[in-house]
């Protein structure tokens, strides 16, 4: 089809969110009723679309509900009546709370899921509100939870907003199942399962659900692993059971064949399923290929919605990181093991987007939770079966790993070889360490420095983003990122390419403040050294605990989860606004705070450093 040839696709091409579009099809009855958080866009990136989609593949009647008013009579709730099967939830994108708020607490300028950026479409932890609502309404319609705010709140986890810490998401939803991480298959089993008649106990028994039962807990695993934690009840009496609880988790979230995970509290208990195995690529290629329109509903025509405004000429070709970032969600989510897509899917895909009336030759991202580390795998399968690791490349690369860029320069290739395509821009985040890791296989090594100078030459738009965090080592340990002095090295060789290829291009660095283990000598220190790399930086970021990560338990708790000894953390607001403003020593309104800081933690030195007159 050619450009011009493109029409809006029809109403009957989108899920449908309406009695009126349900009656289009000629449905007189849903199977599965999914309730969203944020607006309903048809495109692989948005969650209640992929799972709409999967679903709608397997054969089911499936509409989409976004953004209900939970206000009132609750109209929205009732408006497309019972589902034969259940109602579904998918929150957001985002976790509700960071999606609202900054690290300060503050409302954000805009909802990025919502039309024209309106703050005012979805309650606070919409997961907790659209469950309650749906069992007042029907009581005796199973509701499944899924995204990345049941995903991280399946446990018992400090919620910074409220300041306390929160059971499972189960106990404050009263939600029957809960499904953690990429939800494809889980969901499917589900609706099989239900499909059949089965009872509700009966999901017991499904992969990567979470479920609740009747305390004590009987032996019903069959002999298989399970980890049982400290109970809800112990974590609120002591921070450091909660410590030694994200340990285990995390632990089990990196392993390929998990245990069961059991958490008491009160009379019930949490109950955890080991994860499916990572998707295969062909499972994977499956759910990027299904009937996306890549286009928000007709509803929304005339307004806009700012995060598909940034991803709608992005293309994801592959699942899964194995960096491990102690504040990152994403192992905790996704998962360790990266599952790629097939060149072959990945260019279907590149193809249809360059048939979109608006597209002019440009691909906003070509990547991945991290961009550089398509269809990397233990060259050892069985080693990995094995390994609990929580990083495939912190403290040091894993000797099994196979970093071979190979693969994503044949891809980018191909892509760029694509008729309409004048420049695909890989925007993902980079981890420079695998550029800068040499392996001693000769093809390998020659392969990562032909990446390395593509990528900058070929798909950087000037400006390259590079996520550094911090400059202490001591902080950056605790971060699981590499040391500072491997940015050094990608600089100097990011200046060298430059140079060679006569580009003017800079590196935007990205850095955290208040992150745990950051001292105000830690964030002065940082002042100092970007002074001497003559950085004058944008991409700054006060540390947000988002739940259930390492960092955000390390926070609430004051420990190192492991080793359970102290660990310092800003959390008052002046505390974390002294460690800001050392981001911004170059501002001229600074200068008479930071010097009073430096000279009250005891480094005058960096007065001269960072001015060369200092004040009186």
């Amino acid at each position: 089809m050619n450009k011009s040839e493109h029409s809006y696709p029809r109403l009957t091409d989108f899920l449908p969110t309406t009695k009126k579009e349900c009656e289009l099809r000629g449905w007189d009855e849903l199977d599965i009723i999914l309730f969203s958080g944020d607006a309903y866009v048809d495109h692989p990136s948005f969650g209640a679309a992929v799972i709409g989609r999967v679903l709608e593949a397997e054969g089911y009647r499936v509409a989409i509900v976004p953004q209900p008013d939970w206000h009132g009579d609750f109209r929205d709730f009732k408006k497309l009546g019972r589902p034969r099967l259940f109602f579904g939830i998918a929150p957001g994108c985002m976790d509700s709370m960071v999606n609202k708020y900054t690290a300060n607490k503050r409302l954000r300028s805009e909802d990025a899921y919502s039309p024209d950026g309106r703050h005012d479409c979805r309650p606070e932890y919409p997961t907790i509100v659209y469950t309650k609502i749906l069992k007042q309404l029907f009581p005796d319609v199973p509701v499944v939870l899924g995204g990345i705010e049941a995903s991280m709140r399946r446990l018992t986890h400090y919620d910074y907003w409220q300041d306390r810490l929160r059971p499972s998401i189960l106990i404050d939803s009263g939600a029957d199942a809960l499904i953690y991480g990429m939800g494809e298959k889980a969901i499917c089993a589900i609706a099989e399962r239900l499909s059949k008649k089965h009872s509700d106990t009966t999901w017991s028994d499904i992969p990567q659900i979470a479920y609740l039962a009747p305390a004590p807990l009987s032996d019903g695993k069959g002999g298989e692993a399970v980890v049982i934690l400290h109970s809800h009840e112990e974590c609120l009496h002591s921070k450091r059971a909660q410590a030694e609880n994200i340990k285990l988790i995390e632990a089990e979230s990196n392993k390929m064949y998990a245990a069961h995970i059991v958490q008491h509290v009160g009379k019930q208990v949490v109950v955890v399923n080991p994860p499916y195995p990572p998707m295969t690529t062909k499972e994977l290629d499956a759910v990027y290929e299904l009937p996306y329109t890549r286009l928000p509903h007709p509803k929304y025509k005339g307004k806009r919605i700012p995060a598909y405004d940034m991803i709608k000429h992005s293309v994801t070709i592959h699942r899964g990181c194995f960096g491990g970032c102690a504040f990152c969600t994403i192992s905790m989510h996704q998962g360790k093991f990266v599952t790629p897509r097939s060149k072959e899917s990945i260019l279907r895909e590149v193809k249809r987007i360059t048939q979109l009336p608006d597209f002019k030759g440009y691909l906003s991202d070509l990547g991945g939770p991290s961009a550089n580390m398509y269809a990397m795998r233990g060259r050892n399968s069985k080693a990995c079966e094995k390994c609990s690791r929580y990083s495939c490349i912190h403290p040091k690369v894993c000797p099994n790993l196979d970093n071979d860029h190979r693969p994503l320069l044949e891809l980018y290739h191909a892509v760029d070889n694509l008729p309409g395509i004048k420049k695909s821009i890989v925007s993902s985040g980079v981890r420079y360490d695998l550029l800068l890791h040499k392996t001693g296989n000769p093809d390998i090594d020659r392969a990562t420095q032909q990446y390395t100078r593509e990528l900058i030459t070929r798909h950087v738009g000037g400006r390259l983003k590079v996520a550094p965090e911090h400059t202490s080592d001591q902080v950056l340990h605790f971060m699981r990122k590499p040391s500072f002095k491997l940015f050094h090295a990608f600089c100097r060789l990011f200046e060298r390419i430059c140079r060679e290829e006569h580009l003017n291009y800079q590196i935007i660095p990205y850095f955290i403040s208040s992150h745990p283990g950051c001292t105000l000598a830690d964030m002065a220190e940082l002042a100092a050294e970007t002074k001497r790399l003559n950085f004058h930086l944008e991409q700054v970021q006060d540390f947000t605990p988002t739940p259930m990560t390492i960092s955000t338990e390390a926070y609430y708790t004051g420990l190192d989860p492991f080793t359970l000894n102290p660990i310092y953390t800003a959390k008052t607001q002046q505390q974390k606004l002294a460690q800001r403003q050392f981001f911004f020593w170059y501002q001229q309104q600074q200068r008479s705070a930071i010097e009073r800081t430096l000279r009250q933690i005891g480094r005058p030195d960096l007065i001269r450093l960072l001015y060369s007159k200092p004040r009186r």
